[in-house]
């Protein structure tokens, strides 16, 4: 009888174990935002104001880069535990195109310890988190045009 017991015992053990290393793993595989709803959701904690317009995430999904109503860009890291959410401000972010044509070298004037390579899926996403984050370089005194001294060809 206590052979079965024992058995029976050592059968849950495995069971249990095996439940467990199956849940720890869609747990790892569940880290980063490939799911767009919640970076959408913990942006949108961080930042209650911020109107959200697009996300890109890179291609390892530990990143997003977020397109906000006012034309400002947002910058989000899986911290592991916690996310860090930031708005950059217009001029505090450099970005050069990295070696592979897919990505961004980016460094945050504000916030140094996020700098780094940042690959992107293609090298169109990458351009086109490259014009958000130029968007911040221009400065609002640029944007207004200089009114025009002469006549221009669709102004006659």
């Amino acid at each position: 009888m206590s052979m079965i017991v024992w058995s029976v015992i050592f059968a849950l053990v495995v069971f249990l174990a095996f439940v467990a290393t199956r849940m720890a793993a869609q747990n790892k595989d569940g880290e980063g935002f490939h799911d767009t709803g919640l970076a959408i959701l913990e942006f949108n904690r961080a930042f209650p104001h911020e109107a959200i317009r697009q996300l890109q995430a890179t291609a390892d999904g530990q990143v997003v880069f977020v397109r906000l109503h006012d034309n400002k860009a947002g910058f989000m890291r899986n911290m592991h535990r916690h996310f860090s959410c930031h708005v950059l401000e217009p001029g505090r972010v450099r970005v050069v195109s990295s070696e592979t044509g897919r990505g961004l070298v980016i460094d945050f004037l504000d916030h140094p310890h996020h700098n780094g390579v940042f690959e992107f899926a293609s090298a169109k996403e990458a351009a086109e988190v490259s014009l958000w984050l130029l968007g911040n370089y221009v400065a609002d005194a640029d944007l207004a045009l200089p009114p025009a001294e002469g006549p221009a060809a669709n102004n006659q």
